[in-house]
């Protein structure tokens, strides 16, 4: 296992955190504002949305709501302050991509030339693979689905990032799939989420590696009564 057996001072992990958080933000609100395609979690979001006509932001807080629900059976033991945790990191993780989501809108983004746009989507999912591997490591909240891959990368995949990738993927691609049978329509789902779904994993295997290599990872195995 990879995991490193030392933990980082809390100071270091906080810092960690709220980079993490805001640079997940980022990279998501510049793959929204392309229209080429997003994270295949914030894809299935959007496309239940057009299916219910529901909103999107209320969508994707319920969805987290869930998967840190979910997260409790992993973890096979209740952890409250974990799921609270992780429901407000989603509720301030939505507020930060309606910032850059406006402030992209400003600089012209969505009016670029379509190779432009295609071009930032990678960037944008880069950008968040990398954030991901940053407050993972930090390991004091985090976004509910990349605690579900964390979960599963360390207590049952033994350490492999990609492998927990793949797997946390299959629930967003059931829920477009369903939508998909209704509306017949996909919606958010382009060069970027594939592009998601093929390198999430290795990039944030690249990233704990070279990007502030000095952060571990202070995930721990829960212990069983």
């Amino acid at each position: 296992m990879e995991q490193q057996q030392k933990n980082n001072r809390l100071s270091y992990r906080i810092v960690a955190l709220f980079l993490g958080l805001i640079l997940n933000a980022f990279g998501n609100a510049l793959c929204v504002s392309t229209n080429t395609g997003s994270g295949i979690w914030t894809a299935a979001g959007v496309n239940i949305s057009n299916w219910l006509h529901v909103n999107v932001g209320l969508i994707l807080l319920i969805i987290g709501s869930c998967c840190a629900l979910m997260n409790q059976f992993l973890i096979r033991r209740v952890d409250i302050p974990r799921f609270i945790g992780e429901v407000a990191f989603t509720s301030c993780f939505g507020y930060f991509i309606n910032l850059f989501v406006a402030l992209f809108a400003k600089l012209g983004v969505p009016n670029l030339p379509l190779g432009w746009r295609m071009l930032l989507s990678l960037v944008g999912v880069t950008i968040f693979a990398s954030a991901i591997s940053i407050y993972q490591r930090s390991n004091l909240i985090m976004h509910p689905n990349d605690d579900t891959s964390n979960i599963l990368r360390f207590m049952y995949l033994g350490g492999r990032a990609t492998a927990s990738q793949l797997i946390n993927f299959i629930p967003p691609i059931i829920m477009i799939t369903i939508s998909f049978i209704y509306t017949h329509q996909i919606y958010s789902v382009n060069v970027g989420t594939l592009y998601s779904i093929f390198f999430n994993g290795v990039i944030i295997a690249a990233a704990d590696k070279h990007i502030m290599p000095g952060l571990h990872h202070n995930f721990r195995v829960p212990h069983q009564n």
